[in-house]
């Protein structure tokens, strides 16, 4: 039996192996090879590793564990997940193994569904983008667009003036508040209301948003509406509280309501955070601290000591 198993080999699953490798626990990172961030040419906001491919971060991280004698790597997913009666998990694995293990990690990840326009896919991760601190500044200088007419939509139009050459919000038809229409204009920030028919590109490059009975509008790069989901319903299966987006809930130490499971990474929150937080170096911090409080909650148990962490 392992002392921990980790399920997502992402951020916050390398790096709760690393903590946990670190201080002798056996642990085993069960990695799917699927990351949210693969279709993105670099990773930003992750200081000494800025601007690094994401197949080379994992390439890297890969390379570090593998200093560590007790932690494990294997490729696969986790097909089916109990708790055993004498104590910890059972879990089945896609190759047609079981793995046991005292405490569980999730970092499973989400992933993101494009309700649109038209195009979308193509360029996501490339001029196709949705957070403003992961490929923000690479716009600097650009012709940029946001599209949708929501209060948070504005909010990103007005955020990416600062930097971007030319800054359109495209309302897709939907109706735009006057207040907030006046708030744009008397910024700098033009407007489209026409209806999207599709984005147009080359090679992950968008070259224009094409409208529906109107000229189109010659663009480097669009923020579009992304609807994260939960990529593993693992969490489901256990009976972890989750919000109403998906998202896993934890408290401060990243355990969730199932006694022994914790979750680490954009796939959970805190009740308190509004929104999944989509940024590697979280992810990689959120990892860390999972590991240390899985690590604590196993010395307690060993040594019957009390638990360091009060109940969040």
């Amino acid at each position: 039996m392992y002392d921990a198993v980790i399920t997502g080999g992402g951020p916050a699953g390398m790096a709760a192996a690393l903590t946990l490798g670190r201080v002798h626990r056996t642990v085993l990172l069960i990695d799917a090879g699927e990351g949210r961030n693969a279709r993105a040419g670099n990773v930003h906001n992750f200081l000494t590793r800025d601007g690094t491919p994401p197949a080379e971060l994992r390439r890297l991280a890969r390379q570090e564990l593998a200093a560590y004698p007790a932690a494990q790597i294997t490729t696969g997913t986790v097909t089916g997940a109990r708790a055993l009666p004498e104590g910890g998990f059972r879990l089945e694995l896609s190759g047609g193994g079981t793995a046991d293990a005292r405490r569980l990690l999730l970092a499973t990840g989400l992933a993101d569904e494009l309700p649109g326009p038209r195009g979308v896919e193509a360029l996501w991760g490339r001029s196709a983008f949705h957070c403003p601190y992961c490929h923000g500044y690479e716009c600097t200088g650009k012709r940029v667009a946001v599209l949708g007419a929501e209060p948070a939509r504005v909010r990103l139009a007005l955020q990416l003036s600062r930097f971007a050459a030319d800054v359109v919000l495209c309302t897709d038809g939907q109706v735009l508040d006057p207040a907030l229409h006046t708030t744009l204009t008397s910024n700098g920030v033009g407007v489209r209301c026409e209806t999207v028919a599709r984005l147009e590109g080359t090679d992950g490059r968008l070259e224009r948003i094409v409208f529906e009975g109107a000229p189109p509008a010659e663009r480097d790069a669009v923020f579009v509406v992304n609807v994260p989901r939960q990529r593993s319903g693992l969490a489901e299966r256990l009976g972890c509280a989750r919000f109403a987006d998906g998202c896993v809930e934890v408290d401060e130490f990243c355990r969730t309501s199932v006694p022994g499971v914790y979750a680490a990474g954009d796939m959970a929150r805190r009740a308190t955070v509004p929104m999944p937080m989509a940024a590697v170096v979280g992810a990689a911090a959120a990892g860390t601290l999972a590991a240390g409080a899985v690590d604590q909650d196993l010395l307690s148990a060993d040594f019957g000591l009390p638990a360091p962490f009060a109940k969040g």
